[in-house]
Protein backbone atom coordinates (compact mmCIF):
# COMPACT_ATOMS: atom_id res chain seq x y z
CA UNK A 1 0.00 0.00 0.00
CA UNK A 2 1.41 3.75 -0.65
CA UNK A 3 1.47 6.43 1.93
CA UNK A 4 -0.45 8.69 0.21
CA UNK A 5 1.03 12.82 0.36
CA UNK A 6 -1.78 13.63 2.45
CA UNK A 7 -1.57 11.24 5.01
CA UNK A 8 2.63 11.91 5.43
CA UNK A 9 2.18 15.79 4.93
CA UNK A 10 -0.64 15.47 7.86
CA UNK A 11 2.00 13.37 9.82
CA UNK A 12 5.04 15.60 9.37
CA UNK A 13 2.64 18.38 10.73
CA UNK A 14 1.45 16.80 13.43
CA UNK A 15 5.31 16.19 14.58
CA UNK A 16 6.53 19.18 14.10
CA UNK A 17 3.00 20.81 15.74
CA UNK A 18 3.47 18.75 18.65
CA UNK A 19 7.26 19.11 18.96
CA UNK A 20 6.99 23.12 18.73
CA UNK A 21 4.48 23.02 21.20
CA UNK A 22 6.31 21.07 23.66
CA UNK A 23 9.19 23.59 22.83
CA UNK A 24 7.20 26.34 24.35
CA UNK A 25 6.32 24.66 27.76
CA UNK A 26 9.78 25.13 29.34
CA UNK A 27 10.88 28.11 31.14
CA UNK A 28 13.60 30.42 30.66
CA UNK A 29 16.51 29.90 33.15
CA UNK A 30 17.78 33.04 32.92
CA UNK A 31 19.01 35.91 34.76
CA UNK A 32 15.99 38.41 33.65
CA UNK A 33 13.24 35.91 34.13
CA UNK A 34 11.19 35.11 36.92
CA UNK A 35 8.37 32.63 37.71
CA UNK A 36 5.18 33.76 38.76
CA UNK A 37 5.36 31.92 42.45
CA UNK A 38 8.58 34.14 42.32
CA UNK A 39 7.07 37.58 41.86
CA UNK A 40 6.36 39.63 45.18
CA UNK A 41 8.41 37.51 47.00
CA UNK A 42 11.40 38.58 49.10
CA UNK A 43 14.69 37.63 48.29
CA UNK A 44 18.12 37.35 49.51
CA UNK A 45 21.16 40.02 47.43
CA UNK A 46 24.64 38.80 47.51
CA UNK A 47 27.00 41.59 46.03
CA UNK A 48 30.41 40.52 44.29
CA UNK A 49 32.75 40.39 41.18
CA UNK A 50 33.10 37.73 38.37
CA UNK A 51 35.90 35.57 38.42
CA UNK A 52 35.15 33.75 35.63
CA UNK A 53 32.74 33.90 32.79
CA UNK A 54 32.29 30.30 30.60
CA UNK A 55 29.76 29.63 27.54
CA UNK A 56 28.68 25.97 28.16
CA UNK A 57 25.36 24.28 26.84
CA UNK A 58 21.86 24.05 29.05
CA UNK A 59 20.07 20.51 28.12
CA UNK A 60 16.49 20.09 28.62
CA UNK A 61 14.47 17.52 30.32
CA UNK A 62 12.98 15.16 28.38
CA UNK A 63 9.11 15.56 28.27
CA UNK A 64 8.97 12.46 25.92
CA UNK A 65 5.97 14.45 23.97
CA UNK A 66 8.56 14.71 20.68
CA UNK A 67 9.08 11.00 21.13
CA UNK A 68 5.46 9.95 21.45
CA UNK A 69 4.73 12.61 18.65
CA UNK A 70 7.15 10.69 16.64
CA UNK A 71 6.18 7.40 17.52
CA UNK A 72 2.58 8.07 16.70
CA UNK A 73 3.81 9.51 13.42
CA UNK A 74 6.26 6.56 12.31
CA UNK A 75 3.92 4.15 13.52
CA UNK A 76 1.13 5.12 11.06
CA UNK A 77 3.09 5.67 8.00
CA UNK A 78 4.88 2.34 9.17
CA UNK A 79 1.62 0.22 9.14
CA UNK A 80 1.11 1.42 5.39
CA UNK A 81 3.96 -0.77 4.65
CA UNK A 82 2.45 -3.93 2.74
CA UNK A 83 -0.09 -5.58 4.27
CA UNK A 84 -1.02 -7.78 6.88
CA UNK A 85 1.94 -9.14 8.72
CA UNK A 86 4.41 -6.60 7.11
CA UNK A 87 1.75 -3.77 7.81
CA UNK A 88 2.46 -5.08 11.25
CA UNK A 89 6.16 -4.82 10.80
CA UNK A 90 5.97 -1.74 9.08
CA UNK A 91 4.01 -0.12 12.33
CA UNK A 92 6.53 -1.29 14.43
CA UNK A 93 9.38 -0.20 13.20
CA UNK A 94 8.10 3.61 12.25
CA UNK A 95 7.27 3.60 15.66
CA UNK A 96 10.76 3.08 16.99
CA UNK A 97 12.22 5.29 14.19
CA UNK A 98 9.93 8.00 14.85
CA UNK A 99 10.32 7.69 18.66
CA UNK A 100 13.96 8.00 17.95
CA UNK A 101 13.59 11.16 15.20
CA UNK A 102 10.64 12.76 17.83
CA UNK A 103 12.91 12.54 20.96
CA UNK A 104 16.35 13.97 19.00
CA UNK A 105 14.29 16.93 17.79
CA UNK A 106 12.77 17.90 21.01
CA UNK A 107 16.26 17.94 22.52
CA UNK A 108 17.35 19.88 19.56
CA UNK A 109 14.83 22.70 19.81
CA UNK A 110 15.00 23.17 23.75
CA UNK A 111 18.86 22.91 24.41
CA UNK A 112 20.04 26.63 25.20
CA UNK A 113 23.02 28.83 25.26
CA UNK A 114 23.76 29.44 29.06
CA UNK A 115 26.83 31.01 31.13
CA UNK A 116 28.66 29.21 34.22
CA UNK A 117 29.22 32.52 36.09
CA UNK A 118 31.76 32.07 39.25
CA UNK A 119 31.21 35.42 41.38
CA UNK A 120 33.43 36.33 44.87
CA UNK A 121 30.82 37.53 47.07
CA UNK A 122 31.89 40.60 49.22
CA UNK A 123 31.90 38.47 52.44
CA UNK A 124 34.57 35.89 50.78
CA UNK A 125 32.04 33.23 49.16
CA UNK A 126 32.67 31.59 45.89
CA UNK A 127 29.83 30.87 44.09
CA UNK A 128 29.09 28.97 40.49
CA UNK A 129 25.73 29.85 39.12
CA UNK A 130 24.81 28.20 35.43
CA UNK A 131 21.88 30.12 33.99
CA UNK A 132 20.65 30.68 30.35
CA UNK A 133 23.00 33.62 27.93
CA UNK A 134 20.42 36.19 28.49
CA UNK A 135 22.87 39.15 29.38
CA UNK A 136 26.65 40.22 28.52
CA UNK A 137 28.94 39.39 31.65
CA UNK A 138 32.61 40.31 32.15
CA UNK A 139 35.29 39.49 34.17
CA UNK A 140 35.46 41.84 36.90
CA UNK A 141 32.06 43.13 36.84
CA UNK A 142 30.44 43.87 39.88
CA UNK A 143 26.70 42.03 40.28
CA UNK A 144 24.51 41.06 42.52
CA UNK A 145 23.27 37.48 43.04
CA UNK A 146 19.81 36.68 43.64
CA UNK A 147 18.71 33.77 45.51
CA UNK A 148 14.92 32.98 46.12
CA UNK A 149 13.41 30.77 49.42
CA UNK A 150 13.66 27.91 47.12
CA UNK A 151 17.62 28.49 46.28
CA UNK A 152 17.32 29.25 43.01
CA UNK A 153 20.04 31.87 42.58
CA UNK A 154 20.54 34.20 39.44
CA UNK A 155 23.03 36.75 38.52
CA UNK A 156 22.00 40.03 37.31
CA UNK A 157 24.07 43.22 37.02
Amino acid sequence: MKISIRTLSLCTSLTLYSIFITGCETSSQGGKTYTRGQAQQQMQVFNGILLNVAAVTIEPEETGGGAAVGAASGGIMGSMLGSGRGSTLGALGGALAGAAVGSKAEQSIRTVAGHELEVELDDGRIMVIVQEADDVFLVGDRVRVVVDSKGVSRVRQ
